[in-house]
């Protein structure tokens, strides 16, 4: 696992996989920062599915009104547009 700096600014996303080391970055985008502690702390995040992923690149996620699939409100062809409330 990669070495945490900022354990109040780290996310540790765990997939199937492994687990994901997020480094959030306060002095860059200090609202967005809080937004994403904020819904990761609430368990918005959590089932949300991938809705973008380009092999090598980058992997989007973060719709928790279409992409949870554990929710009601699931639709992977409307995942990624949705938004938070």
């Amino acid at each position: 696992m990669a070495e945490i700096k900022d354990p109040e600014n780290t996310i540790l996303m765990e997939l199937k996989g492994g687990t994901v080391t997020i480094e959030l970055l306060p002095k860059v985008a200090p609202l967005h920062v809080e937004r994403m502690k904020e819904l990761a702390r609430a368990g918005e995040y959590d089932n949300v599915a991938f809705h973008r992923v380009i092999d090598g690149f980058m992997a989007q996620t973060g719709d928790v009104q279409f992409g949870n699939s554990s929710n009601d409100n699931f639709n992977l062809s409307r995942a990624g547009t949705g938004g938070s409330e």
